[in-house]
């Protein structure tokens, strides 16, 4: 027995506590209660002892107190004992041992038991701390993450003050912890991105509860920095918002590399001007933009006349100041919205937008001339140069870009051979053009109104299955004279006009049609049709799609696919995207068209709730045999699968394709080695017949070059 300092006996009527009652708080209690020797032996432990440790009371009698103790806790236990000896009670916590080996913590206190001035035993009361030491240490995590982190973390309250922010978050803003306590974050806008642009991220972070993207913002010393920003909204239990937090990380190294290495892909490096590739991306987003606004554009191919003798007799380096020289004197006759490039060499292209007229290029044209051939006294003593140029016009010529350019090439070669120093302009029968298209145009509509146009279906399969999952639905004229034209021969001269809506609308009720006979015959499958960026972004488009899809009732959501090009989902981003999530409410699955073939970026892909990634065709003819192709195939494949999308691949003619594109992931594949394109009532007969072929994957053999 351990002997203890002298003090009072506890009153008698503790002594007379009913017994009964003393044990229906010991039982009913929540706590751990129990009773040790002077030497740590367990004499007594409640029933709650296995709720919350598993053991039974007898598993614990007479066993040492100390076993449930964490080994690295024992000598802090044997401490404890001592402190209560000496001081009649204690309080400390340990991690005590669970039955199936785990560890709780428990808070414990205890209390002598003093009999005649002699220790008899010690109580103690054991309470599970372990949730609350649990979120103790979260806390201290969290707390520790937010001072720690290098991303700068904002809070602020419902109106938008900030509450607290971390230290990395005054690092990238410039502003101290106290400036910015109480301030609302507009207090960091550059002014770079407009109104509209923070209407909408509001308005997404009320409808979803965040938002992420691209931030240019302004520090304290005035200075912009890019960041990227995740703003989230918390909510307490009424559904309320109460705080948001943002979230973001400086990237402005990372934009400033991008831009170096965009400069380096797109503009030349002697004259910074564009080059080859960006002219190439121009072209094709000027041409869009000249059908849509109904306009013309002109494409100007620009040779030097005698540039030769000025490298030969001068050399290189003055010959270099020269071209720099010159692109300088296009820049600044030109207007901002037209493009100047340089194809190497003394070769230079000029796109002339939004011309009205064809005396707007002629004047350009002249003024061009006329500056190229003022003198360059400051580079070598009489040094004079002209120009001859080349001039294509669209939509009056081709609407291929690469033909528009070749045309232009052509009537370079005119001027040069007429004399130099002037230009020409390709075909000289632009005004019989024109009406021939108009009359193409009547022709076509009158082809809509008697019911001419038909849908034709090719095939898509499954590559693993080789299951018919999908068809893609493509127009064809059957004209009274021609016979059967296929969708180029009519289609391009109805862009952005009526006409290009009313084809399609009759295309998506035409597909509807098709889609619930089919049902009605057991085949289940996907339709894919092929709508233009003038019809997508028509007024009450999805108001228009919503009526057409309820005329068929019976139809199951999500068989019906449309597919958009590449250029046209680039074009306007936003609106775009707010189409295509309208009509995915309503069940609309999206593919990609054409992808690989236009200038995107991985941001833009990411903010497209697209579906599926089509492969275009033109990757398919030289998939085995260039190097090239097969590793941008494979490279979409992968990125279709880091966006969690389909890939079809267009073009698929033989074996070695389709094993090719097996062994690379591809989901789905569309070709004339799988079906040609086929009238509607033609299609469950193919499915039959081709069944086994396709099982076996008998496609045609490689075409041998």
């Amino acid at each position: 027995m351990f002997k203890a300092r002298p003090h009072k006996n506890p009153p008698d009527s503790a002594a007379c506590l009913n017994e009964e009652r003393f044990r229906s708080m010991i039982e009913n209690s929540n706590d751990i209660i129990g009773v040790i020797t002077p030497d740590g032996q367990l004499r007594f432990v409640s029933p709650s002892v296995t709720a919350i440790l598993g053991f039974s009371p007898d598993e614990l009698i007479d066993k040492p107190f100390a076993e449930l103790i964490h080994t690295d806790e024992q000598n802090i236990a044997l401490k404890a004992l001592a402190d209560l000896q000496e001081h009649g009670q204690a309080r400390y916590e340990f991690r005590m041992r669970h039955k199936n080996g785990a560890y709780r913590d428990i808070e414990i206190k205890g209390r002598n038991l003093i009999h005649d001035a002699v220790i008899k035993g010690i109580v103690l009361n054991g309470r599970d701390v372990t949730e609350r030491k649990q979120a103790e240490n979260r806390l201290r995590l969290t707390a520790k993450v937010f001072e720690n982190t290098q991303e700068g973390i904002c809070i602020t309250n419902s109106i938008g003050d900030i509450i607290e922010v971390n230290d990395a978050f005054s690092r990238i803003s410039g502003y101290s912890h106290a400036e910015l306590l109480g301030k609302n974050p507009r207090i960091l806008q550059s002014g770079h991105q407009n109104a509209a642009f923070y209407k909408s991220m509001w308005q997404s972070i009320g409808s979803t509860g965040h938002w992420a993207g691209e931030v240019w913002n302004r520090n304290k010393d005035g200075e912009m920095y890019a960041e990227w920003l995740t703003i989230s909204a918390i909510f307490n239990e009424e559904k309320q918002i109460t705080n948001y937090v943002g979230i973001s990380s400086d990237i402005t190294l990372l934009k400033q590399h991008e831009k170096q290495l965009e400069r380096i892909a797109h503009f030349d490096a002697l004259t910074g001007i564009p080059n080859r590739t960006l002219l190439s991306d121009r072209m094709k987003q000027a041409i869009a933009q000249t059908a849509r606004e109904q306009n013309m554009m002109a494409v100007c191919y620009l040779d030097l006349d005698g540039f030769k003798p000025i490298n030969d007799t001068l050399g290189h380096e003055v010959g270099d100041r020269v071209l720099i020289e010159i692109a300088q004197r296009i820049q600044h006759t030109i207007r901002g919205g037209d493009t100047v490039a340089r194809l190497g060499g003394d070769e230079f292209v000029i796109l002339l937008l939004g011309l009205e007229r064809g005396e707007e290029c002629s004047l350009t044209l002249e003024r061009l001339l006329s500056v190229i051939a003022a003198p360059i006294d400051d580079i070598a003593k009489k040094l004079e140069l002209s120009a001859s140029i080349g001039v294509s016009i669209y939509p009056l010529d081709d609407e291929d870009a690469d033909t528009l350019l070749r045309h232009a090439d052509q009537a370079m070669y005119v001027a040069k051979q007429s004399g130099k120093n002037r230009f020409h302009i390709y075909d000289p029968a632009l005004d019989q053009r024109a009406r021939n298209q108009q009359e193409l145009l009547k022709s076509i509509q009158s082809g809509l109104y008697k019911q001419q146009f038909e849908l034709y279906y090719q095939p898509k399969i499954d590559l693993h299955t080789r299951r018919l999952v999908g068809v893609e639905a493509l127009i064809r004229w059957n004209h009274p004279e021609q016979g059967l034209l296929p969708p180029a021969k009519f289609l391009p001269p109805v862009e952005n006009t009526d006409l290009d809506i009313a084809i399609g609308e009759w295309v998506i009720g035409s597909a509807l049609q098709q889609l619930e006979r089919w049902q009605k015959s057991g085949l289940e499958v996907e339709i894919s049709i092929n709508i233009s960026a003038h019809h997508l972004e028509s007024e009450h488009f999805v108001e228009k799609l919503k009526s057409q899809l309820a005329q068929h009732p019976e139809l199951p959501s999500g068989n019906l696919q449309i597919e958009v090009l590449e250029t046209l989902a680039l074009d306007d981003i936003s609106q775009v995207t707010r189409i295509i999530d309208a009509c995915k409410k309503i069940g609309i699955h999206f593919a990609l068209d054409d992808f690989g073939t236009g200038y995107s970026s991985l941001s833009y892909l990411s903010s497209l709730p697209i579906d599926v990634l089509k492969i275009d065709q033109s990757f398919m003819r030289n998939l085995s045999g260039s190097k090239g192709d097969h590793a941008i195939v494979r490279g979409i494949i992968a990125l279709s699968k880091a966006f969690n999308l389909k890939t079809v691949a267009e073009g698929l003619e033989t074996t070695v394709q389709f094993r090719t594109l097996l062994e690379m992931g591809c989901d789905i594949g569309q070709g004339y080695g799988i079906a040609h394109p086929m009238p509607a009532a033609e299609l469950l007969a193919w499915a039959q017949q081709n069944r086994e072929r396709l099982n076996a994957a008998e496609l045609p053999q490689e075409k041998k070059p």
